[in-house]
Formats: C-alpha cells, structure tokens, sequence
C-alpha cells in the first residue's frame, strides 16, 4: 500500500524528529509511506483573519502540488469526523481495496487546512475535539497508522 503525510511545518524538535523516524522505521514493514514537510506560511504575531486566509491559500496550492494523481484524501481538522483506531484500520483496509492509487493524510500548519483543502478531501479525521500542536498531531498519526496495521495484522499492539 502507498501512503503520502503531507505536513504544513518541519519539526525541529530532537523528540518529535526522533519519534517520527521510529514509527516510519515501523511502517515500512507494511507500506510504502512518503512524508513531506511543505514550508509554514510567516505570519506577524497577531495576523488579521484576511492574513491567516492568505497563507492558509498559499499552503493550499504547496499542498495540492504534492498531492500524486488517483489518491484518496483524508485531512485532519478539528471539525472532521472522530473514529476509534478499529474504524481506521477498517477505513484504511477499505482504502487498499478500493482502486485508490495513494492514500493521502494533509496535516496543516498552526492556523489548518484552508477550506478548499478540507472540501477536497473525501473525508475529514479528527484526532480529538481537543487541540494539539500539529507537530504532535503528526506523530499522533504515524502511531495510528502503525496501530491500523498491527490491528489487520491482528498482533498485540492493539489490546
């Protein structure tokens, strides 16, 4: 299976740079998974609604530059639908199944997904009605991914 993390921002964290590394050494027993890092938009420190729209627009177009042909989109924003690690490992299952060439994760920077993103997607994840900071949200999601595996492989990861 291919599957592509588009993340707005590069971690500069040791831990979160460290923790990335091991779940992608994990998943490449089971998937071939490309992670790319675009460039967060500069914003001042109190940008206007109409500044964060215009990042958010040139992310956008970095993001759908990236995305390959055929792929499946599944962005992650609050207002996304929230599934236990069972449905995802069914979703992805599904995915694999489904004639899609790729599946796609878009993570977004600090402000998300510009809405066009998001409307583009055919489905809309939420990790929690809590907020993360999006680095974490990517960690968060190579370890689901790794756990959607384990459980269709049926190990015990998942207990």
């Amino acid at each position: 299976m291919n599957l592509t993390v588009i993340c707005v921002g590069k971690l500069k964290e040791r831990f979160y740079i460290d923790a990335a590394a091991e779940y992608l050494k994990r998943l490449s027993r089971y998937c071939r998974l490309d992670l790319i890092e675009l460039k967060e938009e500069r914003l001042p420190d109190a940008p206007s609604p109409a500044q964060i729209e215009a990042a958010l627009a040139k992310e956008a177009a970095a993001v759908r530059a990236k995305i390959p042909d055929n792929s499946t989109l599944a962005a992650l924003c609050v207002e996304g639908s929230l599934h236990s690690s069972a449905e995802l490992a069914q979703m992805i299952a599904n995915w694999s199944t489904s004639g899609s060439k790729r599946l796609v994760f878009l993570i977004g920077s600090s402000y998300g997904l510009h809405p066009s993103l998001k409307a583009q997607a055919q489905i809309r994840l939420s990790m929690s009605p809590m907020t993360f900071p999006h680095h974490l949200a990517r960690i968060m999601l190579l370890e689901q991914i790794y756990r959607s595996f384990q459980i269709l492989e049926g190990t015990r990861y998942h207990k």
